[in-house]
């Protein structure tokens, strides 16, 4: 059997058997494709199962670096290489095509985007301009103590919508915020007197202001939904000309990104935003770093 007959056998499998969707198939057969058609050009021949077999792990490198030298990246890599596993799985079961060498091959890492902020000013325009998003003064009140809550103690949005009316932070006090972050683990985040300010206007215009009620209402009086919150936010960055980055999320990066930049220690600022790992609060370093050099290379002379 040969390499091109196998990868056929394979795909009637997947949709067969495994009732796989079109489109599924019809990506692992491209995947398949791009690989038997690098290793005959590899190997001077089209290969059959005994060629299959008889790869060793520098042959199945060689393939992802010729696609690195056609400029696909990590993740695409690593899909490639996952559809290839599963092949030889199947070549394995079917056929009895045995090759350990496809399991030493490290799978390509995707890099994780950097935390994208916005500007301070764009991320106070926020604040103080999506009121305009709503027709009346209720919406308008809650529509503000959210985006400032959500930038002036950096939640996650699902963080900030699960808040009842006994967790909300209230002008006089100085209690700091339990937040309840992912993993049901508790932090505590201080909270700024603006954002106090307009929670205690919210709440003056709050219709159910009972101890265990939601503190952010829907237009139904239920809990409001991530969804509404992120097209009030759509919407508002499209009337202000921001970034399309410029999410709810883009928020919490802000307010992590502006406290680096103004001299905070990089612990409290993963213990603010309840990273379980310093190496997840240190993205933001890069972010700061590549701030730096966008800026050299726009005023240094010889940049």
């Amino acid at each position: 059997m040969t390499g091109i007959e196998a990868r056929q056998a394979f795909l009637q499998w997947l949709e067969q058997e495994r009732r796989a969707s079109p489109l599924t198939v019809e990506a692992y057969g491209t995947d398949l494709a791009g690989f038997l058609g690098f290793m005959t050009g590899h190997l001077g021949g089209e290969p059959d199962l005994v060629a299959l077999g008889a790869l060793q792990p520098a042959d199945f490198r060689a393939w992802l670096a010729s696609m690195a030298n056609d400029n696909a990246v990590n993740a695409t890599r690593a899909r490639h290489l996952s559809a290839v596993r599963s092949f030889y799985k199947f070549l394995a079961r079917r056929h009895g095509v045995e090759n350990a060498s496809v399991s030493l091959v490290a799978t390509p890492r995707s890099r994780r985007p950097l935390p994208r902020a916005l500007p301070p000013a764009d991320a106070l325009g926020v604040t103080t301009d999506i009121a305009e998003m709503q027709d009346t003064a209720a919406l308008q009140a809650r529509d503000t103590a959210l985006f400032t809550l959500l930038y002036g103690c950096g939640l996650r949005i699902a963080e900030a919508l699960a808040l009842d009316i006994r967790d909300a932070p209230r002008v006089g006090g100085d209690a700091p915020l339990r937040v309840i972050g992912k993993g049901s683990k508790q932090r505590i985040v201080p909270v700024l007197p603006a954002v106090r300010q307009a929670i205690d206007a919210w709440l003056a215009r709050h219709p159910n202001r009972v101890p265990d009620a939601p503190l952010f209402l829907g237009a139904r009086g239920k809990r409001l939904d991530p969804a509404v919150a992120q097209k009030v936010m759509r919407d508002y960055r499209r009337l202000a000309g921001l970034p399309e980055h410029a999410t709810p999320h883009a928020l919490r990066h802000s307010f992590a990104t502006h406290l680096l930049a103004g001299g905070a220690d990089l612990r409290a600022i993963q213990d603010l935003l309840g990273h379980a790992s310093l190496s997840t609060t240190q993205r933001y370093t890069a972010v700061d770093e590549a701030q730096l050099m966008a800026v050299w290379r726009k005023a240094h002379p010889r940049a």
